[in-house]
């Protein structure tokens, strides 16, 4: 092996160090605060969902009782005989 190749690795490994603190550092800094930003992005339209869907959820439970109440029958009963005429 040539006596040259001990200080040109140690310097190339210098250089890479250098390469890294320099470039590589903040790249990934940057990528990481952007994955942050995206993730609250993402919770926030989740939560924004579950709301949308609790509301949905609770007017789907009005339309029920409002189906199934016996009172819209009797309704629909009291309606009928006004309907009706007399029979005279």
């Amino acid at each position: 092996m040539s006596p040259l190749i001990i200080p040109v690795m140690g310097i190339c490994c210098g250089l890479l160090a250098i390469f890294g603190g320099t470039f590589v550092k903040p790249w990934l800094a940057y990528r990481h605060r952007r994955m942050e930003l995206e993730a609250s992005m993402i919770a926030e339209k989740a939560a924004q969902y579950a709301a949308q869907t609790e509301r949905l959820e609770q007017r789907v439970r009005v339309l029920e009782r409002i189906v199934t109440d016996r009172g819209m029958d009797l309704s629909d009963e009291i309606e009928r005989l006004r309907d009706e005429r007399p029979l005279n």
